[in-house]
């Protein structure tokens, strides 16, 4: 009697909502990924009117190739995590070529500055890190099979969050395809 009321206080004690950890929720990833797919309007002011494409194959294999690397220490499967960068990288393109097609047509709300790409890196580069750390503690949980319901949740928690507006929302719509493993 004595070990079943020890057991009763455990699980009631772990169910408890003081106990439970940001690592039973997808909200951290989403988070990181609404603020990586933000920083993109950056990127876009970076290249607007410099002739530089959107599409930077080069770039892009750089990124992927960073996080194959840090994936492996990290214990992750390499190839996942590039799955999930991919998705994060397309993200990021729609929301440029969105703004740049915005201000082609809307001359006036084009940037006024054109910030340095070489100082917007690092922003993504941490961004990045704070994905690979969130997709090695969200595992099991994005194993499960509930794991699409609860990425719906974290979606709308980072939406209203950090407020995003419609394109954004579009952009981490883009991102996250590929968060939900099926083993």
């Amino acid at each position: 009697m004595r070990s079943l009321l020890l057991v009763s206080t455990i699980i009631a004690t772990l169910a408890s909502p003081a106990h439970t950890s940001e690592r039973e929720s997808l909200d951290p990833l989403l988070r990181s990924a609404a603020e990586r797919v933000t920083t993109s309007d950056t990127v876009a002011e970076a290249k607007w009117g410099t002739g530089q494409p959107i599409d930077d194959p080069a770039r892009e294999q750089q990124v992927l190739d960073a996080v194959a690397r840090k994936s492996l220490e990290l214990g992750i499967d390499p190839e996942e995590a590039k799955r999930v960068f991919r998705d994060q990288i397309e993200a990021s393109k729609l929301v440029q070529r969105a703004l740049h097609e915005r201000w082609a047509a809307h001359p006036d709300e084009r940037p006024a500055e054109r910030p340095d790409l070489g100082e917007i890196r690092p922003i993504i580069d941490r961004l990045n890190d704070e994905i690979l750390l969130e997709l090695r503690d969200t595992r099991q949980l994005r194993e499960r099979p509930a794991c699409d319901g609860q990425l719906t949740s974290a979606f709308q928690h980072a939406r209203t969050d950090l407020r995003l507006n419609c394109l954004h929302q579009l952009g981490l719509t883009r991102a996250i395809p590929s968060i939900c493993t099926r083993p």
